[in-house]
């Protein structure tokens, strides 16, 4: 290992061991279990993970009803989730964990799977309703805000009008689409640690598609 890259390792084991409270929460929404871990539904899961292998902290303890970690981007200390109640309930991890925390809605990140979109790609939001997302609908139902600012990650649209969208979102990538979905969970970390800052308008310029 080089000098260079002891330096960049203990910056980084400083960057995630800040202390104070945290500031921000980045919620990647997906259902617990194995069965789902590879599904097109956990993309949020899979950018969520992505952050925390990049920063190096593990997201283990279960609080707020969810898997957790804490982590420093962009200046400010986070909180990353991953709720288990399944992603129909995502809401009341993300509420409890707000007001644990007293955070406004603003400063809660949601990442999560959009099927309007390709694999490899991703669209920023400041805001906005739920587009029939059913993790979305329950955090606008239980904080009464659609304020909070999101990351959408692309998953692909079903095969054909008629397919079952429950089953669709819950199937697995194909090997083909997996490349893509790796690219667009590094650029969810770049876009994560943008917001987070304040710099969303950098982000959406940047990476949206």
């Amino acid at each position: 290992m080089s000098v260079f890259d002891i330096l960049n390792k203990l910056n980084a084991e400083k960057e995630q061991k800040a202390s104070g409270p945290v500031e921000f929460i980045i919620c990647g929404l997906g259902n617990p279990g194995l069965q789902y871990e590879n599904t097109r539904h956990n993309a949020g899961f899979m950018a969520v993970d992505t952050i925390a292998q990049k920063y190096n902290v593990e997201i283990k303890k279960l609080r707020f009803k969810s898997l957790t970690g804490e982590v420093t981007l962009g200046g400010k200390k986070c909180l990353l989730m991953k709720p288990s109640t399944f992603m129909n309930n995502s809401g009341e991890a993300v509420r409890e964990a707000m007001q644990f925390y007293k955070l406004p809605i603003e400063n809660v990140l949601v990442i999560y799977d959009d099927i309007s979109l390709e694999p490899g790609k991703l669209r920023i939001r400041r805001k906005g309703s739920a587009g029939g997302h059913n993790g979305i609908k329950s955090i606008i139902y239980l904080t009464g805000e659609d304020t909070f600012p999101r990351i959408k990650l692309g998953v692909g649209a079903k095969p054909h009008p008629d397919y079952n969208l429950a089953d669709w979102v819950l199937s697995n990538f194909k090997k083909e689409e997996i490349e893509g979905m790796h690219v667009s969970c590094d650029n969810a970390v770049k876009c994560a640690e943008l917001i987070v800052s304040g710099k969303t308008d950098e982000a959406m310029n940047r990476y949206n598609a």
